[in-house]
């Protein structure tokens, strides 16, 4: 879909993925895992930071045993990460830029669910602290029978709790691994960050620097009719 039809399309509900796109929460993950590594005498493998963003903590901990050949830590890797990452993020929840004036303009006019890899805990406290989570109906969070992202589960749950089909939906993230995710679950996709190289860049339909992006905002305003 090309950026002007993206931003003349309505949608029925908005879908946020939670770290690095609401909350800057991704840095505490980065630095967690580095705590976490360290505190084993593990060495972070070469562009581990890019291969985990994104990841539920779970399979993250698996990889970091995985390629650090530690098998046998897999379960102490991922306490240690999850615990660190927690602390960090009571230590400092901050908004992404424009994160919450976007989530405020849309959230009287609009359906919106918070579909994450985090445990549900963790996204409720960080979304309450920044007075955000009220603006939320509803937040679907890995676990049971739903899969983490790039399965579709999140994204697919989080549509059908708002009471809209996928296809009238719309994500925003910033990780390939939930671009991908709620691109299987058939949601259209508002890709926040830096654009990456083709083909990674055709797993959003629009791409936005942030969500402070003056165009994007005005369209925001134009859903509430302000």
């Amino acid at each position: 879909m090309s950026t002007h039809r993206i931003l003349s399309w309505s949608p029925s509900a908005i879908v946020f993925d939670c770290d690095g796109t609401l909350m800057d929460t991704e840095r505490h993950w980065q630095e967690a895992r580095n705590i976490t590594f360290r505190a084993f005498g593990l060495k972070p493998p070469t562009g581990f930071a890019d291969r985990a963003k994104g990841m539920h903590y779970t399979e993250c901990g698996a990889l970091m045993a995985e390629e650090t050949g530690k098998p046998d830590l897999v379960g102490d890797l991922t306490d240690a990460l999850l615990d660190t990452f927690t602390a960090l993020v009571e230590q400092d929840p901050v908004t992404m830029p424009g994160a919450a004036a976007l989530v405020r303009l849309v959230a009287p006019h609009r359906p919106l669910a918070v579909a994450s890899n985090c445990p549900r805990e963790v996204v409720e406290s960080c979304l309450d602290r920044a007075g955000l989570l009220g603006c939320f109906g509803h937040v679907v969070v890995a676990g049971g029978d739903v899969r983490p992202k790039p399965e579709p589960d999140v994204y697919r749950v989080a549509a059908r709790l708002c009471g809209v089909p996928p296809e009238e939906a719309l994500a925003v993230e910033d990780s390939l691994t939930g671009m991908e995710s709620a691109r299987r679950a058939g949601l259209r996709v508002l890709g926040v960050g830096p654009r990456p190289p083709d083909p990674e860049a055709g797993k959003a339909d629009l791409w936005v620097a942030s969500l402070a992006d003056g165009e994007l905002l005005s369209w925001a305003r134009g859903l509430t009719g302000a």
